[in-house]
This record gives structure tokens, sequence and C-alpha cells, in this order.
């Protein structure tokens, strides 16, 4: 399973209500996510640009942005921001298959002589 990191920012809306009447939204959105197809493996609320981070995975991309585009729909968040992730391992090995091809950057531009 592919892993994505979202971070989302509440509308004040959505912070009024939350604390008039406080939801554990993280396991809402793990019961979501499962019902599509995909698992919360982390959810955090943070302070600064974003206010939470969630952390989770999906089969593919169309799972994932099933997930994304039915928590984003009811319009009580203002903003996200979605990062697919890789592990090390994963990474580790872009960077062997990297290491084993050249790939020829521009040439240099040098004006015809007159």
């Amino acid at each position: 399973m592919s892993v994505y990191m979202t971070q989302f920012a509440y509308t004040a809306e959505a912070w009024k209500a939350l604390v008039k009447k406080p939801e554990d939204r993280a396991a809402v959105l793990a019961e979501h996510a499962q019902r599509l197809g995909g698992r919360v493996l982390s959810f955090y609320y943070c302070m600064g640009e974003y206010d939470g981070i969630v952390i989770f995975e999906a089969p593919d991309e169309t799972t994932a942005a099933s997930i994304l585009f039915t928590t984003i729909s009811p319009g009580h968040l203002k903003a996200t921001k979605t990062t697919a992730l890789m592990s090390v391992e994963d990474t580790m090995e872009a960077m062997r298959r990297a290491n084993s091809h050249a790939y020829p950057g521009p040439r240099l531009w040098s004006p015809t002589p007159s």
C-alpha cells in the first residue's frame, strides 16, 4: 500500500463547532478511510499554518483521492496539502536505480563566433 501525508486546516466555523462539542475526528476519519479501502496510520493536531496532519495508506492513488475528496466535500476544511511518502527502503532502491543510469544535463550555451 502507498502512504500519504495530508496536512489540513479547519475553517473558523469548524473550530467553533469542535470547541462547542468536542469530537474525536481521528476516529471518524479512520472509520471513513477503512470503508473506502484505506487505513489511517496516525493523526495529530499541531500549531502553525496547518491545524493537523494525517498519515494514511491506500492501495492506489484513486482510493487516496476518494478518501480526500469525500473528506474535503463537507466544507469544514479551508486548506489541505497531500504528499505521497516513500519508505527508506523504496528510496534506497530508487537511488540504486538512478545510480545505474546517466541523464545528460543541458549543454553550456556558447555564442557562435562572428
